[in-house]
């Protein structure tokens, strides 16, 4: 999970020395067949922290891993009876659940080996009924297979083509976390609005090609929310909390002028606590006010057109979306954590929960009017960025996980491993690994389901994106599955059919004309990066993580970085540029009591590698000095030398952080904090801390200055 990540995690081929050796007691040894039922099932029986070292998992991480997914490990007569069982029915079956065929490519294996004779008869998308053999359309179709001796199976055929389009050519854009980017219209947090204005003053001012945001997932409601935006309630719905309540059309006609004030006034205050008096972003502030209008807006009728457009939404959503009003609703009377809910309600398919609907009808309605009003400013802040000319428009956040009490845990039960949280195991920079708290999918469920929720998912995000990033990108190949109750090192790796996986995101990414861009920053399983290339997903490259892991350790020159992928300064997780370049990273990191060793130890690593990255700028004259239009200083003609480094390299998108270009010292978020740093609740601030609002970006010559460097590099 991103924000979890250690933030200094280089590539995949960095050394690892200084792993510590983990021991698994002669009594945890897992027994030869309980080794081979989980390579059945693609539970992994050991991994490698490095490539000249393997760990092997141990007999209880296998154990727990299994019975997750409903196999009986409680006994070594329930193991071999689970293998027995599965190898019979391995070598018995006609089709796996769900079989994969790229276009242009040959039948895949699981049709070619198939008994000579069997009859292979696909249902399309569309309803057509047609031969294996016949040019299929992609999609995801029903095939059907009978053999010679009787036997039929049937499976979802995903039809993908062989991979995404290249786009339109190399983009430079902006990288922003939305909640930071406060405008004078923001009621204390930025918000739609305030994207569709970025976009289109970005695209035709700056001739930007995107702007990249955080995940707006759906949150968990409560007191306090977590701020995360990396652990939401749901991944398939967004959150009303990004509205600007006033491009509602119904927000003009709303009756109560006097509560429309009222609103509003508080609304200003909230806003200027934050960007005149040093006040963090409430969320949840924010929510209560934009609640308030927004249930005085939903009392204005909807025109008969608007009417309609929302029936349509309706049906189109369907079940997923009766499902994420429906929890949204009960979490109004029960609180959020449903596992605390009366037992007849945490089942979503329960009599109980039918009833409950029933009564509820007002308030399941309410959060169905939500997701479609911001449904439609989504849509709105694309169709902005698009027609200000920008070829890619909004990149999209995807979320590795969702939260453990949220909506999507509680209405896709059955797709998500009980017991089990997502995670990392140990590594060079963490003994302990991690567990990031988010309940995993189950690969089996997945592919039995024709990998339904994933594409339902990919669908609805790819609705208003221009391009989506995909967090841990790794996760569509294997999981660190780590048992509730049990530290991260009693984990283990679970694989998912990374073909279908792939298969699904480009299918539905082509359908849309996205693109797709994969963060697989940290260690980075052999095999993973060149699959993603081949299929057209593109990569993620961080300056200060580029280096020659394989030979030197020295920056990598820019004519050396690969081009299949968005080139950045920094991230969210990351320290911003300017911080990096003055050490104030390692500064902030010892106020909160973080180093693991001396001050100075940490200050000249730090200075160390900086210099390193700067005698590569100036042997290169990137280092142009000082004395611009506006008094350019030292930092700032560094932070441009860095971008035209980055301009330098074959990267397809080079991305600007935008608290970059008003020389921000503060990162978003800091790893490994949770109450003693304020992650994803800081606006976007200038060298001296104070907020800068949209407006003043707009008109500031320092962000210009910077632009100017990224079009013409």
């Amino acid at each position: 999970m991103a924000e979890q990540r250690s933030a200094e995690t280089p590539a995949e081929d960095a050394p690892s020395e200084g792993v510590p050796s983990e021991l698994v007691p002669a009594e945890d040894v897992p027994s030869e067949d309980l080794s081979r039922l989980a390579g059945l099932l693609g539970v992994a029986t050991s991994y490698q922290p490095s490539p000249d070292r393997t760990v092997r998992a141990s007999a209880t991480a296998l154990t727990l891993a299994l019975t997750a997914l409903d196999i009986d490990v409680s006994t070594p007569t329930a193991v071999r009876h689970a293998l027995t069982a599965r190898e019979r029915a391995l070598r018995e079956r006609l089709l796996p659940p769900t079989v994969v065929r790229w276009a242009d490519a040959d039948p895949p294996a699981a049709l070619t080996a198939l008994p000579p004779g069997t009859r292979l008869r696909v249902q399309t998308e569309q309803g057509e009924t047609r031969a294996a053999t016949d040019r299929l359309p992609p999609g995801v179709h029903r095939l059907t297979a009978t053999a010679p001796d009787g036997r039929t199976a049937t499976a979802h055929l995903v039809v993908a083509p062989a991979r995404l389009s290249a786009g339109a050519g190399r983009t430079h854009g902006l990288l922003v976390q939305l909640y930071s980017l406060l405008s004078r219209r923001s009621w204390g947090m930025g918000d739609l609005g305030d994207l569709a204005e970025l976009a289109g003053w970005a695209g035709r001012t700056l001739g930007s090609g995107f702007v990249q945001v955080n995940p707006l997932h759906a949150a968990v409601p409560g007191a306090p929310t977590d701020p995360s935006p990396y652990r939401p309630s749901s991944r398939r719905f967004p959150d009303p909390v990004h509205l600007r309540v006033e491009d509602i059309p119904e927000y003009g006609r709303v009756e109560d002028r006097e509560r429309v004030r009222a609103l509003l006034e508080r609304a200003d205050r909230l806003r200027e606590s934050v960007l005149e008096k040093g006040a963090l972003i409430d969320r949840d502030a924010v929510w209560e006010l934009k609640r308030e209008a927004l249930e005085l807006v939903r009392e204005v009728p909807l025109g008969p057109g608007r009417r309609a457009a929302y029936a349509d939404f309706l049906a189109e959503e369907g079940q997923a979306l009766e499902d994420h009003a429906t929890w949204c609703a009960l979490a109004e009377v029960h609180g959020s954590d449903w596992r605390r809910w009366p037992a007849g309600l945490r089942d979503p398919r329960s009599a109980e929960t039918a009833r409950a609907r029933g009564e509820l009808a007002d308030r399941v309605d309410f959060h169905s009017l939500l997701a479609w009003l911001t449904d439609a400013q989504l849509t709105a802040a694309q169709r902005t960025a698009r027609e200000a000319g920008m070829p890619v428009g909004i990149v999209h956040d995807l979320a590795v996980g969702v939260h453990p009490d949220g909506a999507d845990s509680w209405a896709q039960q059955e797709y998500f491993a009980a017991g089990m949280s997502v995670g990392a195991p140990p590594d060079a920079f963490n003994a302990r690994g991690q567990d990031w708290g988010l309940p995993p999918w189950r690969p089996d469920r997945l592919a039995e389901s024709g990998y339904t929720p994933y594409r339902r998912l990919l669908r609805a995000l790819f609705r208003y994106a221009g391009a989506l990033r995909i967090d841990h990108v790794m996760g569509l190949f294997r999981l660190w599955w780590v048992p509730q109750g049990h530290p991260p090192t009693d984990g283990t790796y679970v694989r998912y059919d990374a073909e279908a996986m792939l298969a699904v995101l480009v299918l539905e990414a082509s359908r849309a004309g996205a693109l797709v861009i994969g963060e697989d920053l940290g260690t980075v399983e052999p095999g993973v990066r060149e699959a993603l290339r081949a299929r057209g997903v593109l990569g993620t490259s961080v300056l200060w993580f580029e280096r020659d892991w394989a030979g030197d350790g020295r920056p990598l020159p820019p004519e050396q970085w690969r081009s299949d992928c968005l080139a950045t300064a920094t991230t969210h997780d990351l320290p911003s540029t300017a911080a990096r370049l003055t050490g104030d990273h390692v500064e902030l990191r010892y106020r909160l009591g973080l180093l693991t060793r001396s001050l100075e130890e940490e200050r000249a690593e730090a200075a160390a590698d900086t210099g390193e990255w700067l005698g590569l700028l100036a042997r290169l004259g990137l280092l142009r000095g000082t004395g611009g239009g506006h008094g350019t200083s030292q930092e700032e003609a560094e932070i441009q030398a860095v971008h035209r480094f980055l301009l330098r390299t074959p990267a397809r998108m080079v991305g600007l952080w935008l608290p970059d270009a008003v020389g921000d010292r503060r990162p978003q978020n800091l790893p490994g904090t949770w109450d003693q740093y304020p992650n994803w609740r800081l606006p976007i601030a200038d060298a001296e801390g104070r907020p800068v609002t949209l407006e003043e970006l707009a008109a500031s010559p320092r962000l210009h200055a910077l632009v100017e460097v990224m079009r013409s590099g």
